[in-house]
């Protein structure tokens, strides 16, 4: 009688341990499981960049790290899916953009216009249909002069192929550096389609002494 409780307890204590290690194995399955669906929800949200160059200075300096939203212009076609309802008369092109939209002096990084590989960063400046004019080291918007607090010298038309005035065509921004004469932008290339935007530069965060929240300005049209 004895015997056989001992052999019961050693069987119950051996099946105690493969029950622990059979948990302790989904513990860490399930584990890796979340990070990896929170690493790629995450990655699908937001992206690192380094800033390449002296484009957008004072602003931005050359190395900084940045952390870019790529939901920031998420267009969602709710005309698309209620024209479906019966009964419901709505505009099939309405999209719905619970993140508002690009704006004037958003920093975004997109697909360069010329085929390269590197993403650009540059600020919106002008906005579809608008008329953009450079005179005096000012950019003008519809006629009516845009202060920029972020610059530090004046805007020149850089541009090779473009006249001195530009009117953004539907569905694209017009983007400068703030370093205005040392940047390849919209005055050289045009405007950029709003599909070559990667996304909205949100803060820097490296290096720490230069971390930042990146805000869009307030802008004043005189």
């Amino acid at each position: 009688m004895t015997q056989v409780t001992g052999e019961s307890e050693r069987w119950s204590t051996a099946e105690g341990r493969a029950v622990r290690r059979r948990s302790l194995a989904w513990d860490i399955a399930e584990t890796l499981l979340i990070a990896l669906v929170l690493f790629v929800a995450i990655r699908g949200v937001i992206l690192n960049y380094r800033v390449d160059g002296s484009s957008m200075e004072p602003t931005l300096h050359n190395g900084e790290m940045l952390i870019v939203n790529r939901r920031a212009y998420m267009g969602i076609p709710l005309g698309q899916w209620l024209a479906w309802v019966p009964g419901l008369s709505v505009d099939p092109t309405w999209t719905w953009y619970p993140f508002g939209q690009p704006r004037r002096g958003d920093i975004v990084v997109f697909h360069p216009p010329n085929g390269g590989s590197e993403p650009y960063v540059k600020r919106i400046i002008a906005l579809p249909g608008e008329h953009v004019e450079i005179r005096n080291g000012s950019v003008y918007i519809d006629g009516k002069r845009l202060v920029e607090p972020y610059l530090s010298e004046p805007t020149v038309w850089r541009g090779m192929t473009l006249d001195h005035e530009y009117v953004v065509e539907p569905g694209h921004v017009f983007v400068m550096g703030d370093n205005r004469n040392n940047s390849s932008d919209s005055r050289v290339f045009g405007a950029i389609p709003l599909s070559s935007i990667i996304g909205k530069a949100w803060l820097t965060y490296w290096p720490p002494e230069e971390a930042k929240i990146l805000t869009t300005p307030a802008y004043a049209l005189e």
